[in-house]
């Protein structure tokens, strides 16, 4: 076979498939589990920034090209890390759809917190979903929501829905997070009293007299966790209601 044709069958297998071959017996000690493993813990401390093959390569006490065994680059990298952590992604089956989803949503939420990297990656990046885990946790997910008399279509739009919900929510939390140990704000009051002069000229125009009724009335601006939840179960209320009609 030549070089050509050889590269041509090698880039029309997945990253998945090519997993599945036995690896070569003198780089069993490197496996793809410990290559993501690697990768999630450098990006949980300094970020997707630093993973770098040659940043593997040392943690690993590896050749700086003995990864290329097993991915073409960071983009194969990044399916490794998603799938790993998505194995942690705990959808419960056996009960009723809403608390399955409630689950997912919740979970969804603890999963990012803990890998905040995973709000770096733009949801829809579909080569990201479709690794094993992520595509188990769909599985798992859909089967809650078979027997409701949806069509099919109509049961990915119900995940989906929920699923943006709570990737975008903790999105938006993470930012804030991050923001505050940029600036070396440790809570909401710190915040608050940073934006005090911009907030006050712009609520001295009276052009924002909602927006005014809840900063003088809202109790929880900094329960991140209630917003959350409060908000998902809205979500969770018009599924329901539109599932009841």
């Amino acid at each position: 076979m030549t070089d050509r044709k050889k590269g041509e069958d090698e880039a029309v297998v997945s990253l998945w498939e090519r997993l599945e071959r036995p690896a070569p017996t003198r780089a069993a000690a490197l496996t793809p589990q410990r290559i993501a493993a690697a990768a999630v813990a450098i990006a949980d401390v300094e970020g997707l920034d630093a993973v770098t093959m040659r940043r593997l390569a040392t943690t690993l006490g590896v050749a700086p090209m003995a990864a290329y065994r097993y991915v073409s680059g960071k983009d194969d990298i990044l399916a490794l890390m998603v799938d790993l952590v998505s194995g942690e992604l705990e959808v419960p089956t056996g009960t009723d759809w809403r608390q399955s989803m409630r689950a997912l949503a919740l979970n969804t939420r603890d999963l990012m917190l803990e890998h905040p990297w995973l709000a770096r990656l733009s949801e829809p990046q579909a080569v990201l979903e479709l690794t094993p885990n992520r595509m188990a946790v769909t599985e798992r997910a859909l089967t809650a929501l078979d027997g409701l008399g949806l069509d099919a279509d109509t049961m990915m739009s119900v995940l989906q829905t929920v699923a943006a919900y709570a990737y975008g929510s903790t999105h938006s939390e993470i930012a804030v997070r991050q923001l505050m140990q940029g600036q070396g704000w440790t809570s909401g009051d710190e915040v608050r009293t940073a934006l005090a002069p911009q907030m006050m000229w712009l609520m001295n125009t009276g052009r924002y007299p909602a927006y005014l009724r809840y900063a003088q009335g809202a109790q929880r601006k900094d329960d991140a966790r209630w917003r959350f939840e409060t908000g998902l179960d809205y979500v969770l209320d018009g599924i329901a209601a539109r599932i009841g009609g």
